[in-house]
């Protein structure tokens, strides 16, 4: 009986590990940050076996969303006021909230454009200007208050083009449906079809800070520690590479 039991011991050991049953961790993530957090995405996959998904969009609209019950695990938002909106609703995890990234404007125009542009009173000589919603979408609000710290916003009004997000603010200008269109440098970046007319110089700016936090609802184990990798040293190079400016750790 003893050899036995030893054998049955033995065959236990040599038995192969359980797997750990992986999670599905849902980021609802401002439209900016679709390339770079692709890549950062499939990065923490290879060292876990939990595996991410992405909802891009408008960050007012994502708040929207999860405000109305949308299944996200995780908030990274262009902007603090969205996620103070969440937090005022109980529906964030203040303690683990990071304020992580920062970004730049820029007026892009059409890549083979013959517009004469090289500061925002130029814009005045145009038909038509795309940007985000100012009303509610934080590139949007980030353009408005630009063009409004330079007195340009009412000369503006009647040529500016709202769209869904930042994302379609570029496409506007990629297809020349829009003279020029207000975006994120790094929107800009990542574009054959555009070409920076204007760079506003950061401390001339608004102040754009993109907000990271878990839902307070999800209980998955991995939800906290993917906003911990996201917010991480070891993601910090990746954005630096798509062009944002990447916030001490606080």
């Amino acid at each position: 009986m003893k050899r036995l039991g030893c054998g049955i011991v033995m065959a236990l050991l040599l038995l192969p590990p359980r797997p750990v049953a992986a999670d599905d961790v849902l980021v609802f993530a401002a439209a900016s940050l679709t390339d770079v957090l692709g890549e950062l995405g499939a990065s923490y996959e290879q060292s876990s076996h939990d595996r991410v998904a992405f909802n891009f969009g408008a960050s007012s609209e994502l708040a929207r969303q999860i405000e109305a019950g949308a299944p996200a695990d995780v908030f990274f938002s262009a902007d603090v006021a969205r996620m103070e909106e969440l937090e005022r609703a109980s529906l964030v995890d203040r303690a683990e909230r990071r304020n992580v990234l920062s970004n730049v404007l820029v007026i892009v125009v059409p890549a083979d454009a013959k517009t004469a542009l090289s500061r925002p009173a130029d814009l005045k000589t145009l038909r038509s200007i795309a940007l985000a919603n100012p009303d509610a979408v934080p590139a949007g609000i980030y353009a408005k208050a630009y063009l409004q710290s330079l007195g340009l916003w009412e000369a503006l009004a009647d040529k500016l083009v709202p769209t869904l997000d930042v994302r379609a603010a570029l496409a506007a200008v990629e297809a020349g449906h829009a003279d020029a269109g207000i975006v994120y440098a790094t929107d800009a970046a990542i574009s054959k079809k555009v070409r920076v007319a204007v760079r506003v110089p950061r401390e001339q700016g608004p102040a754009i800070v993109y907000a990271l936090a878990p839902l307070e609802r999800s209980r998955k184990p991995a939800t906290r520690a993917v906003v911990r990798f996201l917010a991480s040293p070891d993601a910090a190079p990746t954005y630096t590479r798509y062009g944002f400016i990447v916030l001490p750790a606080e």
